[in-house]
């Protein structure tokens, strides 16, 4: 029999709560090992990441006119968010690194940038330009709007290449597509990434898919009308690609 502050506490208590903690502590290493880029983006500091303003971090070191680089991108991709969703429902923690070591030390691969968990962001140094910021600011801000709605991933990727207003895979004016979907467009993440991994222009056919819908029902608002429907839970509809 131990004791505490509110009395005596039986020895098998005593264990569970040491076992619980002990779980915890554990839990927290290997989520610091084995996942870093959720530790790094829970903690930012833990990996020696900077505040450069609320909510953006960058790695040590950086001289002042990197720092200003790093707030401007970050600035003009939250303005050409808010633009297109006329707002902000999001407030993702920015993660930036300038260096390869550091991308790496935070749980980053060979991607520009990515949305980690739908709440932060990470931006590598091939990343550090508003076209990538907002991609990945992009994706957190739909799922946020979404409220737990799932939407096929064609359709997350293309609207983040539209919002981005991406160059690769958007023709400048006019019908914005660059590629036409030529088989169906993957569903899942899993099934994306397999082929985005193998034919990035992936990409500009989904962007593509998105964009011809929205110009043929009604533009930009056309598309925050369908991801305010669900977020009430109605159906995705079945989107067909009007002719160019």
């Amino acid at each position: 029999m131990t004791s505490s502050a509110f009395g005596p506490v039986p020895r098998c208590a005593g264990l569970l709560v040491a076992a619980v903690l002990l779980l915890l502590v554990a839990a927290a290493a290997a989520t610091a090992i084995w996942f870093p880029a959720v530790g790094a983006t829970t903690c930012p500091g833990c990996y020696g990441l900077e505040r450069i303003s609320p909510g953006l971090y960058a790695e040590p070191g950086l001289t002042p006119a990197q720092r200003r680089h790093v707030a401007e991108v970050v600035e003009q991709a939250d303005k050409r968010v808010r633009g297109f969703f006329g707002g902000r429902e999001s407030s993702p923690d920015i993660l930036v690194c300038l260096s390869d070591d550091c991308y790496r030390r935070i749980g980053g691969g060979g991607e520009r940038g990515i949305a980690v968990l739908n709440r932060a962001v990470m931006l590598s140094p091939r990343g550090v330009d508003s076209v990538i910021a907002s991609h990945e600011l992009t994706h957190v801000e739909l799922h946020a709007r979404l409220a737990g709605a799932e939407v096929p991933q064609w359709f997350d990727e293309g609207l983040a290449v539209l919002v981005s207003d991406d160059p690769r895979y958007l023709a400048p004016t006019g019908d914005r597509c660059l590629l036409d979907p030529r088989r169906p467009l993957p569903v899942t993440l899993e099934e994306w990434l397999r082929r985005a991994s193998a034919d990035p222009q992936v990409y500009a056919q989904a962007a593509c898919r998105v964009s011809r819908w929205a110009q043929a029902n009604g533009g930009q608002e056309s598309l925050q009308a369908l991801i305010g429907r669900l977020s009430t839970g109605h159906a995705f509809p079945d989107i067909q690609i009007p002719p160019p």
